[in-house]
């Protein structure tokens, strides 16, 4: 348990390494550009590394922390994290990724190379990375230290040798489709200019006889414009003896407005007398009424 402990602190030291470099900033995360600064480091191209993080990237939010990046280092070549005497917790794998590392590391001879290039073939990784010494030398301290995991280590390298084949299968897949489809557009733009051409030549036939045609429709046109003209002068001569004849009849209606004000002003006048001799009238009834009251009344005390 102890040694599985030592391993598990020397692989999360030498992911802390990778982190840091990764993460110059010191953001406290690493998104995939990030990742391609390993480039220099492991012998990878920019496309491995970028498989390598969508390997790693769990929760596709396009950034790893310190913990997903040792902890998915970790799962990928089969070293349980989780497992083991005391079942660390998440506070001892971030102190454990906080440890030290030796990456000094025992001279290899040539029995080891043979048999590292050997295992290379047969996991069809070996033309894979550009430069392989650093996991040669990995696989050297598992072979020695650990010889349970290396096993996980080579199914690892399997795994990442068989996704990158498969990405750049895709890729040349790609190639070859956007190179068919190339030729099939630059033959369709072939069709389409002949077919261009040929438009752009009928076109032009047309617009010549449009042009005939226009020229005879101008001429007629000239000839409609001079009699249109002409009505036009004589509809004129008709607008202004009109205005001519709607003025006299302004003048006629002002002085009709003149006599109807006159005429307004004297109905006034005669409706205020007539109010005037109503009141009059009724103020003589009202003393003949009073009169005839008393000449009653005397006639009555008379015949008494």
């Amino acid at each position: 348990l102890s040694k599985l402990e030592d391993v598990q602190v020397e692989m999360f030291e030498k992911a802390r390494e990778l982190f840091q470099l990764c993460d110059k900033d010191e953001k406290g995360f690493i998104t995939k550009v990030d990742m391609q600064r390993l480039q220099s480091e492991l012998p990878l191209t920019l496309e491995q590394l970028e498989t390598v993080f969508d390997s790693l990237e769990q929760n596709n939010n396009g950034y790893l922390t310190p913990v997903e990046f040792s902890m998915g280092l970790g799962k990928l070549i089969g070293i349980e994290l989780c497992q083991g005497a005391g079942r660390m917790d998440h506070s001892r794998h971030e102190e454990t990724f906080e440890s030290g590392w030796s990456d000094d590391l025992d001279p290899t001879d040539d029995d080891e190379e043979k048999r590292f290039c050997s295992m290379m073939e047969q996991l069809g990784a070996a033309h894979m990375f550009e430069d392989p010494r650093e996991i040669r030398e990995l696989w050297a301290r598992l072979r020695k230290e650990r010889p349970e995991l290396l096993s996980n280590f080579e199914e690892f390298l399997l795994h990442v040798s068989s996704y990158i084949r498969e990405v750049n299968h895709e890729k040349e897949s790609m190639e070859q489709a956007l190179k068919r489809k190339e030729t099939d557009h630059d033959r369709e733009v072939r069709c389409l200019y002949e077919e261009m051409e040929q438009q752009i030549k009928a076109e032009r036939e047309r617009l010549i006889c449009q042009e005939a045609l226009r020229h005879d429709r101008s001429n007629l046109l000239q000839k409609e414009l001079r009699s249109k003209e002409q009505e036009l002068e004589k509809i004129l001569y008709r607008q202004k003896k009109l205005e001519h004849q709607l003025q006299s009849l302004n003048s006629e209606q002002l002085e009709t407005r003149v006599q109807n004000e006159r005429l307004r002003h004297l109905n006034e006048n005669l409706l205020e007398e007539l109010e005037k001799s109503k009141w009059e009238l009724e103020a003589v009834k009202g003393q003949l009424q009073k009169l005839q009251k008393e000449a009653h009344l005397e006639q009555e005390q008379k015949d008494r």
